[in-house]
């Protein structure tokens, strides 16, 4: 088994005693009390034996250890994202062009162009997410032309946020939009002077016609939706990520949408740790699904790898309060309580725990009424785990309301990406606190932090762990002042061992002790001391859970386990992977190739501004060197 030497010591260990990976020469931030730092990790059956020094570790080390040497790196805990949409996102993920972290507008149609060449007929080129037009040099999503330029006969599908979504001309005749085509509830179909669909749709306020459309496209079958699933999960070891809370979503039934990572668990082929919610699907059905599955499943079904954490993060369609910060906050129906009470009563009786979307304060309000009055009954506090979702806009008084009621939060870094939107309806006051993380913290209560990818954030840990410190935008916008923005340490234990409380695994999981998951990510830099502007650029060289290593790179290539290759081959994953690693900004030489980048795209624009004012001719040579054209 390849090793790394270790000097000085010498197997000791039997066969029954022996670690199955040791981790040194390490940096461990630990987050146990007793023991902050280390500088070695054992781990054996998947659970740290030993944390401490070459010493420590020595008594542990066998003819078969495989042993890491971390070269000084920080090693932390696993990361654990508290809301994300893992399976649905699995079961897509190599259909998907990711622009997260593309830096230029003129990047991405670059590789949407090159990406519509190679996709077959019949198949869709789509961008769902992970991106933001304020994180390009031009500061703009694209344009309808633009799609149409880049992929003339490929239909091409691009969802902006939860705002809106620009088909070219294949699309809006694949997707079966006319001049009739009604416009959807809740959305609109934006027409030109004749009539006829332009190709841009609206969150009005709702995300469904975005959705309902995106559902039209095409999509995996049989062995492919496990391929896809196992890379989107190495994807997501890449940054460290160990663990994750699914949070459900639309478009998501349960159980044949949890097939694949249901049969990728009884295979041990899962290389993270999934903790799932499930989700009423159609309105006016929900208490006969919640009933259904009461009956069928309970919280805590399932073993380390894969089990069911409660309901949610929609109990009843009327109660939700879906965000377009582009537009104002929907009203919600003044009698969804009667369903909602019910849904609410029948999960607590019933010892089950569930998450609630609920982005708007009023809606926290409304919901909170419910529970006190289940209170009274005894059904609140009653030991089940429950949580709001997002509540950028919740106040004091709730907070403190929730606090008596037993209850949690989850927070996600959309503002990383929303933030601009977010500004220019609410203000600068209201987005310094949302969500107001020292006001929660401050209460005592359970914190936990995530991304809510992958339709409008980016899956990767470490742009929502800036956000936390660092109350910036993907656009390098402050939104927070420094007193609602946490410390490193802070944020950290929000992605690791906030998590574990959030599904019941705080004795086991989020901390690296013994008797605890073997579950830890060796670092490509610091966290504690890089930059703070390049903590987004941080990703792991090699990441073990449960003591598998399911990923590696740098100096570590070749040591994770094998999965199958990328299918179908015509896959954007198999030609540009996922997400865009760039330089970090706090390189020179980094920061210097992004400027000259930015110029080259600005040049380019400028140009194609004279050509249409006829002030230069349409075949006259670029002003830049033919090696920048992407």
């Amino acid at each position: 088994m390849t090793t790394m030497p270790v000097g000085g010591l010498v197997p000791v260990a039997t066969d029954d005693e022996a670690a199955d990976v040791i981790v040194r020469n390490a940096k461990v931030y630990t987050q146990d009390a007793a023991r902050p730092q280390a500088g070695a990790v054992a781990i054996r059956d998947g659970v740290v034996r030993a944390v401490g020094d070459d010493a420590s570790i020595a008594p542990y080390l066998g003819a078969r250890t495989r042993v890491v040497d971390a070269l000084g790196r920080r090693v932390v805990p696993g990361l654990n994202d508290t809301h994300l949409h893992v399976i649905r996102g699995g079961l897509n993920y190599v259909l998907e062009l990711r622009w997260d972290g593309v830096p230029s507008l003129r990047q991405g149609l670059a590789m949407l162009r090159d990406q519509a060449a190679r996709t077959p007929k019949g198949q869709w080129v789509r961008v769902v997410g992970g991106w933001s037009a304020e994180q390009f040099a031009e500061r703009r999503p694209p344009t309808v032309a633009e799609l149409n330029a880049a992929a003339p006969d490929t239909p091409v599908f691009v969802l902006h946020l939860y705002q809106s979504a620009l088909l070219n001309r294949a699309a809006l005749k694949a997707a079966g939009f006319t001049k009739d085509t009604p416009d959807p509830k809740g959305g609109q179909i934006v027409r030109g002077r004749d009539g006829e669909p332009t190709g841009l749709l609206l969150a009005a306020p709702g995300a469904l016609v975005l959705y309902s459309t995106l559902a039209k496209a095409p999509t995996l079958h049989g062995a492919d939706k496990k391929t896809s699933t196992r890379h989107f999960l190495r994807e997501l070891n890449r940054f460290g990520l160990t663990s994750a809370i699914d949070a459900a979503g639309g478009f998501q039934n349960f159980p044949g949408d949890y097939g694949t990572v249901t049969e990728l668990a009884e295979d041990g082929l899962l290389s993270l740790r999934i903790a799932y919610h499930l989700f009423p699907q159609t309105a006016g059905q929900e208490i006969e699904d919640l009933t259904r599955w009461i009956e069928m499943v309970r919280p805590g079904d399932g073993d380390a790898w894969l089990r069911l954490n409660g309901a949610g993060e929609n109990l009843t369609w009327a109660a939700a309060d879906f965000e377009n910060f582009a537009q104002p906050r929907p009203q919600l129906t003044g009698d969804y309580e009667a369903a909602f009470e019910k849904a609410v009563r029948l999960l607590m009786e019933n010892g089950w725990g569930f998450r609630l979307h609920a982005t708007y304060d009023e809606t926290i309000r409304r919901d909170l009424a419910v529970f006190e009055k289940l209170a009274v009954e005894g059904l609140f506090p009653a030991g089940n785990r429950w949580l709001f979702d997002h509540a950028e806009t919740v106040s004091p008084d709730s907070l403190d309301r929730i606090a008596a009621l037993g209850g949690a939060l989850s927070v996600q870094n959309r503002l990383s990406f929303q933030g601009e939107a977010f500004l220019r309806r609410y203000g600068a006051g209201a987005a310094a606190d949302a969500p107001p993380l020292a006001a929660m913290l401050g209460r005592g209560l359970t914190v936990g932090a995530g991304t809510d990818a992958t339709r409008v954030s980016s899956y990767n840990p470490w742009v929502a762990l800036h956000w936390l410190v660092s109350g910036r935008s993907v656009g390098d916008l402050a939104l927070r002042p420094p007193q609602n923005r946490v410390g490193r340490e802070t944020a950290l234990a929000m992605y690791t061992r906030a998590g574990a409380r959030l599904t019941g695994e705080d004795g086991v999981k989020g901390s690296l002790r013994p008797g605890f998951y073997g579950d830890l990510a060796i670092l490509s830099d610091d966290y504690f001391t890089v930059a703070e502007q390049d903590i987004p650029h941080i990703e792991s060289v090699l990441t073990i859970v449960g003591g598998r290593i399911v990923y590696a790179a740098a100096e570590y290539e070749g040591l994770d386990e094998d999965i199958p290759a990328v299918s179908p081959e015509w896959s954007p994953v198999a030609h540009v992977g996922g997400y865009q690693a760039t330089g970090t900004p706090g390189g020179s030489g980094a920061r210097q190739a992004e400027l000259l980048g930015q110029a080259v795209a600005e040049s380019e624009q400028h140009r194609q501004w004279r050509v249409r004012r006829g002030a230069l001719p349409e075949d006259h040579a670029p002003a830049f060197d033919s090696c920048f054209v992407l």
